[in-house]
């Protein structure tokens, strides 16, 4: 295998690429329709690992959400500005970015723990926590397994994974602060010709009031 590669050389890479390999997955549908269900109007959202803009920021802010999204890719973030300019979007990482405490009804993390390490991914679950206004809602998708750095093929590339058992990740979760409301588990195949399904779980928590 070729050298990992970092999250930001990896979606610089893929690019529009991603939405067309990955488009709608249904697990990422169910996630932004369980929020707008509990979310008040014109709630402040922080999409982690914003990615093309479409369809999480877009539909948040189609909605009347105030999305904000950050993402470690340059390439990514140019195209979210241009699907979704009603959604602001911000080049960074989440491992180094801050926000001011209790400033967001909700925060999406949709895949971005996967490339960090387990220690970094209970840190900034931490600062979620924090971010959240009492009552705010964290949900987070992710591909659950038990591993721990390891060189996987995604979409061509190498890419160094982490991920956690889901009663491991929902602990973590629990850690930080935030009760879980409930999770959910689908299986899904990429639109790509050799590409592998793979579970997908929803975890949707709540910080106290």
């Amino acid at each position: 295998m070729q050298r990992p590669v970092t999250a930001a050389e990896l979606f610089d890479d893929i690019g529009a690429g991603y939405e067309d390999a990955f488009g709608r997955p249904p697990v990422i549908d169910k996630a932004v329709r369980e929020l707008l269900e509990r979310l008040p109007p014109a709630a402040r959202v922080l999409d982690i690992g914003s990615g093309t803009g479409r369809p999480v920021a877009h539909d948040l802010a189609a909605a009347g959400c105030r999305v904000t999204g950050i993402d470690v890719s340059g390439v990514m973030i140019g195209i979210a500005r241009a699907q979704v300019p009603s959604a602001e979007f911000i080049q960074a990482d989440v491992r180094e970015w801050t926000s001011p405490p209790e400033s967001w009804e909700a925060v999406c993390a949709f895949f971005p723990f996967l490339q960090m390490s387990r220690a970094e991914t209970e840190s900034v679950l931490a600062k979620i926590a924090r971010w959240l206004v009492p009552g705010g809602y964290l949900s987070i998708v992710t591909v659950p397994k038990d591993i721990e750095e390891v060189d996987v093929d995604f979409l061509g590339r190498t890419v160094r994974v982490t991920s956690f058992a889901p009663a491991d990740l929902v602990a973590r979760v629990e850690s930080a602060g935030l009760t879980v409301l409930g999770t959910h588990a689908e299986i899904f195949k990429p639109d790509k010709q050799d590409a592998e399904a793979e579970e997908h779980l929803l975890i949707i928590s709540r910080r106290g009031e």
